[in-house]
């Protein structure tokens, strides 16, 4: 076993732990190479970008039945959601409630007798107007977490009970479990603008986002086609992070060649603000009609946590968030792209009903989500609004729509996600969908290979097991491959007869296993197939 911590007064002399490696790869170089992982971004339009490596998450939704996309949009600080979809229908206690930095009607852009935006939103009015805008009410959970780290994390991972470092959408493609290691896809399915490291793509083992420090060497080596070599390294724990971070690195290179691609094969519309906001979503445009074949993106507008002076900020915000949108669904329609694009607002956390002392808002729950795009067949809104009169003892409303209900309805009508498995993406949680305006018609990810075999990985007692059912007899080999790649074990090479098998990894393996993730692969005599597991 070789020792990767090594002192200035002794030589490790064991060949496979690649010294040589070592005097390349320092301190220094391990960290920076850790910033392809996590820190950095190339660069397109003078903004940065992060793009996913291939990975559960990533060749899942590039397998998706469905060519939708969907768009998440950020709004990073906590989002007061009383100033944004102002409640008229009650409109005297929001009005005690907030003297100073109360909407009055003069300023209004009236969506219906009970709702409406502040006039900063003024491009939105269209957008409601052609039926492009649905808002979701109350949007929260329970208890909520007023911390803007804990309400991230909680609105990323879904898990209410305890402290969870994975994302939902990791666990979802988790669940279908795509074989990333022999087959990644030829575009990168989820890209991060203006911000990375968000849970919400980070799976059980590993964090899938990723860039580079220097987005010149980026383009120079995907310009040239270099990449690192695989070759010369053991098997010690150095060496398979090496190894790891290599196989990261060389598939960002390969992106950005295809990114740089997509994007030079559409042209700019024209008409999006110079701010933040603006360039994101204009990047994003022009990735769409490149055809890069992305299906999820997000982008991220900061600067929401308005405690002070809320009237200026807040409205500078929501124009930007306006604008942003009104110009990207101009811009989609024009090439024909806006039924195929579904964006959704998100936020830590809403504020607090009552003002401060500094003409802002603290902390608080329950916030609007805001749904745009054309697949939503009509404008409107869903579910009650919180109960104005009815306030918890810190001065906030009760949510009155869950948080998680709001990404089954997107997973399983949009997404086009198997029911089951998003019960199992939400940590055992089934929600009914919301009425969105749109649902799912094409079949679901029902995981199967090239001549319909069906397998799901299940869980009891500490073991792993592998169910399979053969529709007609056929050989097949199923092989056991560590996250690196490296095949660990056979666990069947027969000819199984038509019905249902089920597996007992570990013993099936019969060697000993590690905890942690592993990545099985099927093959018959027409296909094969990938997914992973965990051995506890």
């Amino acid at each position: 076993m070789c020792n990767t911590h090594h002192s200035q007064n002794k030589k490790n002399t064991d060949a496979s732990c690649n010294t040589e490696d070592h005097k390349k790869w320092n301190r220094r170089s391990f960290l920076q190479a850790l910033g392809l992982a996590g820190g950095g971004s190339m660069m397109l339009a003078n903004t940065p970008l992060s793009v996913s490596r291939p990975s559960p998450l990533s060749v899942a939704l590039s397998r998706a039945e469905s060519d939708n996309i969907l768009i998440l949009c950020r709004l990073s600080g906590g989002n007061d959601g009383f100033n944004t979809i102002i409640p008229v229908y009650d409109y005297d206690i929001y009005a005690n409630a907030r003297p100073l930095i109360k909407i009055p009607p003069s300023e209004f852009i009236t969506l219906n007798d009970d709702f409406a935006m502040p006039k900063p939103m003024n491009k939105l009015e269209s957008v409601w107007g052609d039926g492009q805008m649905r808002v979701v009410h109350g949007v929260g959970y329970e208890d909520s977490s007023l911390s803007h780290f804990k309400g991230s994390d909680i609105y990323a991972n879904t898990n209410l009970a305890e402290d969870d470092r994975t994302g939902f959408m990791g666990r979802y493609f988790q669940q279908l479990y795509p074989d990333y290691i022999f087959n990644p896809p030829a575009s990168p399915p989820s890209i991060q603008i203006g911000s990375i490291g968000n849970l919400i793509f980070k799976g059980p083992q590993n964090d899938f986002s990723f860039a580079v420090s220097d987005p010149r060497r980026l383009l120079q080596i995907a310009e040239n086609g270099t990449s690192y070599n695989m070759n010369g390294l053991g098997d010690c724990t150095y060496d398979e992070k090496v190894r790891h971070i290599r196989e990261v690195t060389n598939t960002t290179f390969t992106y950005a060649d295809v990114i740089s691609a997509a994007y030079e094969r559409s042209t700019d519309f024209g008409g999006y603000l110079d701010d933040s906001l603006g360039r994101q979503f204009s990047i994003i445009s022009r990735l769409i009609k490149g055809n890069l074949g992305t299906k999820v993106f997000l982008v991220t507008l900061g600067g929401f946590d308005t405690h002070n002076n809320q009237i200026q900020r807040h409205g500078e915000l929501l124009n930007s968030l306006s604008e942003a949108i009104s110009t990207f669904y101009k811009d989609l329609t024009a090439a024909g792209w806006d039924d195929k694009v579904l964006t959704m607002t998100m936020s830590e956390f809403g504020r607090r009903f009552k003002e401060n002392g500094s003409l802002g808002t603290d902390h608080g729950t329950a916030a609007p989500t805001m749904f745009f795009g054309t697949a939503l067949n009509g404008n409107g809104f869903v579910g009650e609004h919180p109960n104005l009169s009815n306030l918890s003892g810190g001065g906030n409303v009760f949510n009155t729509t869950d948080f998680r209900q709001v990404y089954a309805t997107v997973l399983k009508e949009w997404i086009c996600v198997d029911p089951r498995i998003v019960g199992e993406v939400l940590l055992g949680t089934d929600f009914e969908s919301l009425d969105l305006g749109f649902n799912c018609t094409g079949s679901t990810n029902i995981p199967t290979d090239g001549d319909g075999v069906t397998h799901i990985v299940t869980y009891s007692d500490n073991q792993t097991y592998l169910n399979i059912v053969m529709p007609s007899t056929s050989h097949v080999d199923i092989a056991l491959y560590d996250i690196v790649g490296k095949k660990v074990a056979t666990l069947r090479n027969e000819v199984l007869m038509e019905g249902q098998y089920v597996i007992d990894v570990k013993q099936a393996a019969n060697r000993r296993l590690s905890t942690g993730p592993y990545v099985y692969r099927i093959e018959t005599n027409n296909g094969d197939y990938s997914r992973s597991l965990l051995i506890s």
